[in-house]
């Protein structure tokens, strides 16, 4: 891979995890209310899926969807005043933090029922093959959708239709509190595929490289032969479910936690590319400063910014 893009995929890591870590410390202050759920631990699926799509290329994700938008490019100041709930944020300060959308940038939310986004990117390859588009559609979901009926219909009709869409499991552990062991029985969510002859994989969801990896070839996959794939990506969420759940809760000890950061994607990527003298510490604190400056300047952007008129909960009720 080209240096150039392997630094800027360092670089989105480090955004989105300078990212959530403000808007934790700004819901913590009240500037953002409701859900909120946040991407730390889990930079490397996100990042290295995006980077393995093509200009064009479509993404919809679930409710954990600040990284995935921001992978997405799209802009920190328009995500921050969402999260606001500000007039100038990417959904007008509608959606809020599990309905965010970039359709510019390809990014079709954020959607807040767990597996309510599979049978959206089903359509929209079916969408893709029926106009004879060059399309990929990534799908993004945790490992509780697995569990949903909407989860075996969609890929079901993927294979039978022979869609160019990829199913993403970030499989974090814990669905919210519940541990995966207690909730499935099979471990390895990949074999979900063997059930409709689909393609499958299963990645380190800590290794970006390894990420971009298997999403590259389930790309050609989609391309070249019109075959969805499910990849079941191995991660964890160094914070709680969501902002309103522990860090260190009932269903996961301190120790668990700390031992799981020894795996810190950010540092393990940085590590790689440091020892490959692709990156250099001045470059590390240079990326550094820029993304305090970028956060920094999306929270001014978001503070500053109108709330929505009343009159906007009356628009774009219906298409």
């Amino acid at each position: 891979m080209e240096k150039k893009k392997l630094l800027e995929m360092y670089r989105m890591m480090l955004l989105i995890r300078r990212f959530e870590e403000r808007t934790a410390q700004m819901y913590g202050m009240q500037k953002i209310g409701g859900f909120c759920h946040l991407y730390i631990g889990q930079e490397a699926v996100g990042v290295g899926a995006v980077a393995a799509l093509r200009p064009g290329d479509q993404f919809i994700s679930a409710y954990r969807d600040h990284g995935h938008i921001l992978a997405m490019g799209g802009d920190p100041q328009a995500v921050m005043a969402e999260l606001f709930g500000k007039a100038t944020g990417v959904s007008k300060g509608k959606g809020g933090s599990m309905h965010l959308f970039d359709v510019e940038k390809g990014f079709y939310g954020g959607h807040g029922i767990v597996a309510g986004q599979l049978p959206v990117a089903t359509g929209m390859a079916f969408a893709a093959k029926y106009r004879k588009e060059d399309r990929v559609v990534l799908c993004s979901m945790g490992e509780g959708t697995v569990h949903q009926g909407a989860f075996h219909e969609s890929l079901n009709l993927a294979k039978l239709w022979r869609l160019p869409v990829i199913y993403l499991i970030e499989n974090n552990r814990y669905g919210m509190g519940t541990p995966l062991e207690r909730a499935s029985a099979v471990w390895d969510l990949s074999q979900k595929a063997c059930s409709y002859d689909m393609a499958r994989a299963t990645v380190d969801g800590m290794d970006v490289l390894a990420v971009h990896q298997v999403v590259s070839e389930a790309v050609t996959r989609a391309t070249r032969d019109g075959e969805p794939t499910l990849i079941e990506a191995r991660t964890y969420r160094f914070r709680g479910h969501s902002m309103s759940d522990p860090v260190h809760s009932h269903y996961r000890t301190k120790e668990e936690v700390e031992e799981q950061k020894k795996q810190d994607p950010i540092l393990i990527f940085q590590d790689h590319l440091l020892k490959k003298k692709v990156l250099t510490q001045a470059l590390v604190k240079q990326y550094e400063d820029e993304i305090k400056k970028v956060v920094l300047d999306a929270v001014d952007f978001a503070e500053k910014s109108p709330l929505p008129e009343l009159e906007e909960l009356y628009t774009e009720i219906y298409s």
